[in-house]
């Protein structure tokens, strides 16, 4: 198996948890982050789902290329697998990305699309209900408003800038703490 490039969107930006060479600004075309999945299991339940990000068609995507070494490819599709593919709400499947630095400008990258035709595909969500899940769900991984408001200090962190994810933090929030 040759060297993998990875394209991270969400906490794999930050929390990638494999082993790689080089990490590069990236950007995916054809795709945005948007929170269009039911989290059953890190993020919420069947009976209380909350929502997690998924790549759907349309638009761009500004993440992080990781480049990962011929020799640790093998055991880094294992990883993602068990942590992405736990209900096989996604696609595992390689599309072009646009370096935005590096040593590259177009490089195959292995992406989790979101599988549109699976049940736990959300669809566009009214802005409403993205803060109603969001604020009262809970998962094996934790509170569903805290995984938002961690991405959205860490792609402040990293430089990436997404007003609608600053908008929804804020009304999960204010929803968490109306008196604050």
């Amino acid at each position: 198996m040759p060297d993998l490039w990875v394209f991270g969107y969400g906490s794999l930006m930050w929390r990638p948890g494999f082993r790689f060479k080089a990490r590069y600004a990236a950007r995916l075309y054809g795709y945005h982050r948007a929170f269009c999945v039911y989290s059953y299991v890190h993020r919420g339940t069947p009976e209380n789902p909350g929502l997690v990000f998924g790549l759907d068609r349309g638009g761009a995507c500004r993440g992080f290329a990781f480049h990962v070494a011929e020799a640790d490819a093998e055991e880094t599709r294992a990883y993602l697998s068990e942590r992405e593919q736990v209900t096989s709400v996604y696609l595992d499947v390689m599309r072009p990305l646009q370096l935005i630095e590096g040593p590259k400008t177009k490089i195959e990258a292995l992406c989790f699309i979101v599988d549109r035709d699976h049940e736990q595909y959300a669809h566009k969500l009214s802005f409403e209900k993205q803060v109603d899940l969001i604020a009262r769900s809970v998962g094996q991984s934790g509170k569903n408003p805290d995984y938002l408001e961690s991405t959205v200090v860490h792609m402040k962190e990293m430089g990436i800038s997404d007003h609608g994810l600053g908008s929804l933090w804020r009304a999960v929030e204010q929803r968490l703490h109306p008196h604050s």
